[in-house]
């Protein structure tokens, strides 16, 4: 048996102290993250999680996963934000009306009436702008990682077609727990109820709120359409989904994993769209085969007229106002 002396003792031992801390610096980095959606299972930024966590798990050799939680597993979106922020959930896919009551900027993007088009909207998100937002999440708990597609907006109801914004006058309406949305509602004359999203469905089922406001997909997919038979194409609002993911799970990561999220993150958001696009279609034909009745022709600027008092209060934040301006310049 051969026998080492001392320097190769010595080379031997930090060799061995070497690979043991590159076994477990390894191991420790290697992890299930937990990502939280309140849409149902097959709904597409659920599936554009999935996506999303194949893709990682190529990239990484399987060291990192992602394990989604769908249908509110984890509690309902203003639950599940507070969770990510303190880092109890990793990933998050939310409205950016809700992320809002934390991230400034994110109420511009909710603001009624800002985008002309969805196309309009999507340009703004994919260019500068998009990524300056996406940018500005980190001082208040999460890093931005992608946009996705949420449609447009429009307000239902079980109780009277709505042609006009005096129709509106007494509904009860139901919005997401957001400032912005309640002064929305409130500007048109309408009741605004803030209630989860789980909850809306027994809302309109028991006549405890008159109607919602949402995208055709959460319309049809929820069985809203059941019991909310007038749907008015107002689209007030086509604000986005945004991504996000926890600072503390985004400082877990090295450098090169950070940029396989973000990327598997940008590419997941490309995934959802054509998902959303179908899925949108679809619904929009399943609520008119069962006999909701849609309201086209709305003369949108006495709606856009009421927004006045919400837009003067947002410009007396300079960074909101300048914000505003640059998005409407886009063409």
């Amino acid at each position: 048996m051969p026998v080492l002396n001392r320097a190769e003792l010595s080379r031997t031992g930090v060799g061995f102290v070497a690979l043991l801390i590159a076994i477990c610096a390894t191991s420790a980095v290697a992890r299930e993250f937990r990502a939280a959606d309140t849409q149902t299972e097959n709904y597409p930024t659920v599936q554009a999680l999935r996506y999303m966590g194949a893709l990682i798990a190529e990239r990484t050799g399987g060291r990192h996963e992602i394990k989604v939680f769908h249908s509110r597993q984890l509690g309902e979106e203003k639950e599940t934000i507070e969770q990510t922020r303190a880092g109890a959930i990793d990933l998050n896919r939310t409205n950016v009306a809700l992320i809002g009551n934390f991230v400034p900027a994110m109420n511009v993007l909710a603001m009624p009436f800002l985008f002309r088009s969805i196309e309009h909207m999507q340009k703004v998100l994919d260019g500068p702008i998009g990524s300056e937002i996406l940018n500005s999440f980190e001082p208040y708990g999460f890093v931005g990682l992608a946009f996705y597609d949420s449609g447009a907006r429009s307000i239902y109801n079980g109780v009277r077609p709505v042609t006009n914004v005096a129709d509106l006058r007494g509904l009860r309406i139901r919005v997401q727990q957001s400032e912005l949305m309640s002064e929305m509602i409130r500007s048109l004359g309408a009741e605004p109820v803030e209630m989860p999203y789980g909850q809306v469905l027994a809302g309109l089922a028991n006549h405890l709120i008159d109607g919602a406001e949402n995208n055709w997909p959460s319309f049809v997919t929820t069985d809203h359409y059941k019991h909310a038979g007038y749907l008015a194409l107002t689209e007030h609002t086509m604000s986005p989904e945004v991504l996000v993911i926890s600072l503390k799970a985004w400082r877990s990561l090295s450098a090169d994993d950070q940029t396989i999220f973000r990327e598997a993150a940008q590419r997941s958001s490309r995934f959802m769209r054509e998902k959303w696009r179908d899925l949108e279609e679809q619904s929009q034909r399943k609520a008119e085969e069962a006999g909701v009745r849609i309201v086209r022709d709305i003369d949108r600027k006495p709606f856009e007229d009421a927004m006045a008092a919400i837009y003067a209060k947002a410009g007396r934040d300079p960074a909101a106002a300048a914000l505003i301006e640059r998005i409407r310049k886009v063409e």
